[in-house]
């Protein structure tokens, strides 16, 4: 049965992915493995009570189980009482099944978007974008764009990545003071170090955050990897201070990790640019799991609103 399918009281055996895992210690001083388990269709928050004889230590996130076990309901939320659990054989599952990825070619979206950079104007911002592309290019055909939140799917970076230039090739388009190659370079580059700021496996699964993830941050490592492409290259110190401020510029918020806001139209736009394709992002996946006519739990991401899935929208 597909998580999606799921429902209270239902019993289920199945091969899924743990996308998620922690110990943690109950309150009765035991452990427990607080999990999230996914198929492509969906994922939900497992428990494994009573820990036993280092059970906690033969399983991890990416890896691939089969599962006994009941469907509850905690705080109005789906949750799966783990009963038995083991990790799964080769022949008892087909990735395809299990991994949630962005509706992309990867490769494609991945050569498109360098074609793109190929014809910039400035040879400057050229340089830095392509090479940064070019040494990234295998995580980026795989990586999540967040470890839980938005685009936290297999190619989800590269996914975010494409649609983010859709938008500002519309502002653009608009708009004839947008410098295209700054905008374009602003949005490729923004989240490009969250390849090196999460630890991810082959099914775009992110365990954890890297030391210098937790340290530092892809906005700071973002700045750093283009500040050393333009000394070594011997670029325009001006075009490498304006790719870095777009860096450190693009959460907009102190409290979100932006030490400067926008301070020239480009990184502006990149800033709404990026809220626009999360929150398009956000409000799609929430609706996904509504009936017509039902609200939401308060949703973090979006300040503890409520989503409403309309009846009107699906005449």
């Amino acid at each position: 049965m597909e998580v999606k399918e799921f429902k209270v009281s239902d019993n289920i055996t199945g091969v899924y992915l743990i996308s998620g895992l922690n110990v943690k210690t109950s309150s009765n001083n035991k452990l427990y493995l607080d999990l999230k388990l996914q198929d492509k269709s969906g994922e939900i928050d497992a428990k494994l009570w009573n820990v036993q004889n280092n059970e906690h230590e033969a399983y991890k996130s990416g890896d691939v189980v089969k599962v006994k076990g009941t469907v509850t309901s905690w705080q109005d939320n789906l949750q799966f009482k783990i009963e038995k659990i083991r990790l799964a054989k080769e022949d008892e599952y087909d990735v395809d099944t299990l991994v949630i990825a962005a509706p992309i070619d990867a490769l494609k979206t991945y050569e498109d978007i360098v074609e793109l950079v190929e014809n910039f104007e400035s040879n400057d911002i050229k340089i830095i974008t392509k090479t940064i592309l070019e040494k990234y290019k295998e995580k980026l055909l795989i990586y999540p764009a967040a470890m839980s939140n938005h685009h936290s799917i297999k190619s989800g970076l590269l996914y975010h990545i494409k649609r983010m230039l859709e938008v500002g090739k519309s502002l653009a388009s608009i708009y004839e003071t947008v410098d295209k190659d700054l905008l374009y370079s602003g949005i490729i580059l923004h989240d490009i170090e969250k390849v090196n700021e999460m630890d991810a496996d082959d099914f775009g699964v992110v365990s954890d955050y890297t030391r210098d993830g937790k340290m530092l941050g892809h906005l700071i490592m973002g700045v750093k990897t283009i500040s050393e492409v333009a000394k070594e290259n011997n670029l325009d110190e001006e075009v490498s201070t304006l790719l870095e401020h777009m860096m450190l510029s693009h959460h907009y918020e102190p409290e979100f990790g932006s030490p400067k806001r926008p301070m020239f139209l480009e990184a502006e736009l990149l800033h709404y640019v990026d809220i626009i394709d999360a929150r398009v992002y956000d409000f799609d996946e929430i609706e996904a799991n509504l009936d017509n006519g039902e609200f939401s739990n308060p949703i973090w991401t979006l300040d503890r609103r409520r989503v409403y899935k309309s009846n009107y929208k699906n005449k």
